[in-house]
């Protein structure tokens, strides 16, 4: 059995923001990264946006402006971003403020998911130069907190500091060890939606703004914009019970012969549960596995031009006459998604997509397609002991997963903030 100074659960941006404060710091630092998929994961592989513009990614219960500014001045030296640049934000901006919505401004930074692919090898083998050790394809399945032992199916492996940072599919995880180890946390915020697909000339504003940020009246914002060589795609989860459900995402490549002049984006409400208090996780679980029901097992699909008509979409709905492109994600079920989709969220993005329409005008071509459902489950919230994210002595909890962020950037942020609270641990002696 062996012994790290630090173990890291997790290879996205936290885990890796950690490992490389940690480092810098302590370069004899004995760091284990260790990740239950067999290659590095989180939002730096898929698609790889960055924003590194407050608070994009930085909830508001953790993050002021000052205290982000000053971690992402140190995220962006090390990812060395290729900010892009953006046009007539003006004119975007004045027409959604009469509509009594907002286009934020944000500095940005696209790689495409073959780029992330390229920056995740780079900044691995840089950890590795550094001698931190990766093992990955090993699932973690149980803590011995008081032992200071992490088990796996293969070994047991002991450290003087654990920081979790397993992201948005390490949702239930997360909350399995918080759980276990009597840290309290919340998780009664979730947000729902759908991605939107449609021809990159009826969505023009991509041209000017690759990712634009707009907030819509009762809680409603997109999110992760992807253009030009842009692709809808599904991604399994599994129920507390065991039960196997979809939910889509998007991603980009940046190698032009993928380009298919089409963009995807995803509108998501912002739901809170309250009186009682109840677990977001759990509603998103039974919407999700609902839609699934209704698809065959798979997520629904619904152009446009049906939805107003107030008609299901068929296989043949996706044809060559006004419906002049192919869905991405062919594997998705053509059908209603009014008859899945609660009808306060549904009034809710609708109305939207029609404010949406009026600002930059197009999106509500019959063409369109509506893709159902998107869920984000990264809202567990727990109760630290300080500004590092310590949950338990010795134990952090970091990244979108613990609900310390939201997106790379964040994340990273995140990570390097647990690595300080480790440092500054190690001067107390504690």
């Amino acid at each position: 059995m062996s012994k790290w100074d630090c173990i890291i659960v997790g290879s996205g941006p936290a885990g890796l923001g950690a490992a490389f404060e940690l480092t810098d710091i302590k370069p004899d630092f004995k760091i284990l990264i260790i990740d239950r998929e067999k290659f590095s994961t989180g939002g730096l592989r898929n698609d790889c946006k960055m924003n590194f513009t407050f608070p994009i990614g930085f909830p508001a219960e953790y993050w002021d402006s000052e205290t982000a500014d000053y971690y992402l001045d140190k995220v962006m030296k090390i990812l060395n971003p290729p900010v892009m640049n953006k046009y007539r934000l003006d004119i975007y901006q004045k027409r959604a403020e009469k509509l009594h919505a907002k286009l934020l401004t944000v500095s940005q930074a696209h790689l495409g998911t073959d780029g992330g692919l390229r920056l995740i090898k780079e900044l691995v083998a840089e950890l590795e130069k550094r001698s931190v050790e990766f093992s990955l394809g090993e699932e973690v399945t149980d803590i011995d907190y008081d032992r200071k032992m992490l088990v796996s199916r293969q070994r047991e492996m002991e450290y003087d500091n654990l920081i979790i940072a397993p992201g948005r599919k390490g949702f239930k995880f997360l909350q399995d060890v918080m759980n276990k180890l009597g840290i309290s946390y919340n998780d009664n915020i979730v947000d729902i939606g759908i991605r939107v697909e449609t021809r990159e000339d009826l969505y023009p504003i991509v041209k000017d703004y690759y990712d634009p940020k707009f907030y819509f009246p009762e809680k409603v914002r997109t999110f992760c914009t992807n253009s030009n060589a842009a692709y809808v795609v599904q991604e399994k989860y599994i129920s507390n019970d065991g039960i196997e459900y979809f939910s889509v995402n998007g991603h980009a490549w940046s190698d032009p012969a993928k380009a298919n002049k089409l963009v995807n984006f995803a509108l998501l409400k912002t739901i809170k549960l309250t009186q009682p208090v109840a677990s977001g996780q759990k509603f998103a679980e039974i919407l999700g596995l609902q839609a699934n029901l209704c698809g065959g097992g798979r997520p629904l699909m619904q152009r446009v031009g049906d939805f107003r008509m107030g008609k299901r979409s068929f296989k043949d709905t996706f044809n060559n006459d006004l419906y002049d492109f192919s869905p991405t994600l062919s594997g998705c079920t053509p059908g209603d998604i009014s008859l899945i989709m609660p009808y306060k969220i549904l009034k809710s993005i609708w109305m939207s997509m029609k404010l949406l329409d009026t600002i930059t005008p197009g999106i509500l071509h019959p063409s369109t397609i509506m893709y159902y459902p998107e869920i984000k489950m990264y809202a567990n919230k727990p109760e630290f002991l300080d500004r590092f994210f310590q949950a338990k002595k010795n134990l952090y909890l970091i990244g979108d997963g613990a609900g310390t962020s939201r997106g790379i950037t964040g994340a990273w942020a995140s990570g390097i903030r647990a690595a300080e609270g480790v440092l500054e641990s190690l001067k107390s002696g504690a």
